[in-house]
């Protein structure tokens, strides 16, 4: 569980930095940062920070790809009493403008490979800007913080203070900021890494996933918060994950099921030599049968599926390895014990067991709320403190969660959330498109694809590759519909709302389950 001494992010740091200055913290590359080189290098961040006016409370966002930076400034932040706004480097420039915007970000660090990105909104900000890397009006991160010195500035936050602001999509169309506090951190990063994450002080874990999201960062923590090491890697390169493997004797690792695909067709994969391997966690979009039976013949027992969201600080369910039985395969497994799951009617009354209604949550992990949104946080959370998942399911005799459907639209594709709003928002506005519906489909890679199935107006003869491109300088890429079928009409109620349902069925029929 939680090692002595540490309940909040900066606690993290503190404390490793303090008594275990010299065990490795990060390894990226042939580059080795112990904890005190960390604990010192984080507090020159906060004081090049407060230099900067940045107080608790503030807001500062980060874009930029995996390495060192991510951990120095949000440590630094989380010594300051501020709060880190993590940003989706994949996102487009209006969709990144929306984040800096909303979350009032008085700063923002951003890495060279997304100057572009900022240049391009910059005339629309109030945030001043660090650049890792070069830029002709912007300082450079490393020596805007050798100028200060690696005194600790020893601000002390509370459990339900706000430490991060991680923004996810919205059904609305527009990304919300997820309120984490250092409490969510403390049930959730406390809780499974020694547990169910097998994570001690000696484990060596692997942390490949993009830190904005949970999967990157909570992971991190949790090997962090456990004094361990952990291997960062810019970027997802299965053969780079291979080499990691090997040479740093990794044990403990999270990936999405793309990846674990790739690796099992990366060169090399049937001489690499993982027995080293305690657990490989796997989660955040549905992973075929295939791929889990050709996982386990080549890596072992070693597979934990779990089940979260980012509004849960992450997984709250976990299918342990040797629970990898067929009858369970299906399953994302069992709340850890701190996690309470209910299965609800829309009537508000629980289901009996293996009736499926929508999946409700409630503990220490759930999320302070929506930042600056107090309708979309009453329509998420309850009175009394339980977490409307938007997820559909049903939870067996033995207490085993089974993911069914999803209440709202959402599409899953390769680890990334898509909400179908924000993609036809987008082609809505090309004046060949009359009318618009966003589905997500089986794909073998990425476990869905984004789909659209567009009217066009009169006497247009638009194709697919000029609409996907007329989306692609206005969305992400991961949020490009990768196929577009051309109708004459789409299926509507009699109220008018789009039958999603008519739309996607023939996609799926057939298919192990609909959601990851």
């Amino acid at each position: 569980m939680t090692s002595p001494g540490i309940g909040a992010i900066a606690d993290i740091i503190r404390t490793h930095g303090r008594e275990h200055p010299d065990v490795p913290a990060l390894i990226t590359g042939e580059r080795v940062i112990t904890f005190g080189d960390l604990d010192a290098r984080s507090s020159q961040v906060a004081q090049a920070f407060a230099h900067a006016g940045v107080g608790a409370g503030d807001r500062v966002a980060f874009i930029e790809r995996n390495g060192v930076e991510f951990f120095e400034v949000v440590f630094g932040l989380a010594k300051l009493g501020a709060v880190g706004v993590p940003v989706n480097w994949r996102l487009a420039a209006p969709e990144i403008r929306h984040v800096l915007q909303d979350s009032g970000a008085s700063a923002v660090v951003v890495g060279e490979d997304f100057f572009d990105r900022i240049e391009a909104i910059e005339h629309e900000l109030s945030a001043s800007v660090i650049a890792i890397g070069s830029h002709a009006r912007w300082p450079e991160f490393a020596a805007w913080v050798a100028a200060h010195p690696a005194v600790d500035p020893g601000v002390v936050t509370g459990p339900d203070d706000l430490v991060f602001l991680m923004y996810t999509s919205g059904t609305t169309g527009a990304p919300k900021g997820v309120m984490l506090s250092n409490a969510n951190y403390a049930a959730k990063t406390g809780g499974v890494a020694a547990g169910p994450w097998r994570i001690t002080a000696d484990a060596v874990c692997l942390a490949v996933m993009p830190l904005f999201h949970m999967a990157g960062s909570g992971w991190a923590f949790a090997a962090l918060w456990q004094g361990a090491t952990t291997v960062v890697l810019r970027d997802v390169d299965p053969a780079a994950i291979l080499d990691a493997v090997a040479t740093h004797r990794i044990t403990n690792m999270l990936v999405v099921p793309a990846v674990i695909q790739f690796l099992l067709d990366t060169p090399g994969i049937d001489t690499a030599d993982f027995s080293h391997l305690r657990v490989i966690v796997y989660g955040a979009s549905p992973i075929s049968d295939d791929v889990l039976v050709r996982g386990i013949e080549r890596f072992g027992g070693v597979f934990a599926q779990v089940y979260g969201m980012t509004e849960t600080t992450g997984s709250i369910t976990q299918l342990d390895g040797e629970e990898h039985l067929p009858q369970l395969l299906r399953s994302c497994g069992r709340p850890y014990p701190w996690v309470r799951i209910r299965v609800v009617a829309p009537d508000g009354r629980d289901v009996a067991p293996g009736t499926v209604g929508e999946v409700w949550t409630k503990s220490a992990q759930n999320m302070l709320g929506y930042w600056n949104n107090p309708e979309a946080t009453a329509a998420t959370l309850t009175a009394d403190g339980w977490l409307r998942t938007g997820d559909a399911g049903y939870v067996d005799a033995d207490g085993y969660l089974y993911l069914h459907d999803r209440l709202k639209d959402m599409i899953v594709s390769g680890g990334e959330n898509v909400y179908p709003i924000e993609v036809e928002n987008v082609l809505m506005t090309h004046p060949a498109v009359s009318d618009a519906a966003v589905i997500g489909v089986p794909d073998d890679r990425w476990g869905e694809a984004v789909k659209a199935v567009v009217v066009r107006t009169r006497r247009s003869s638009i194709g697919e590759a000029e609409l996907i491109d007329f989306a692609r300088q206005r969305l992400a890429g991961f949020k490009l519909p990768k196929s577009v079928d051309f109708v004459d009409a789409l299926p509507r109620t009699p109220s008018g709302k789009i039958l999603k349902r008519a739309l996607r069925e023939p996609h799926w029929a057939g298919a192990d389950r609909r959601i990851g």
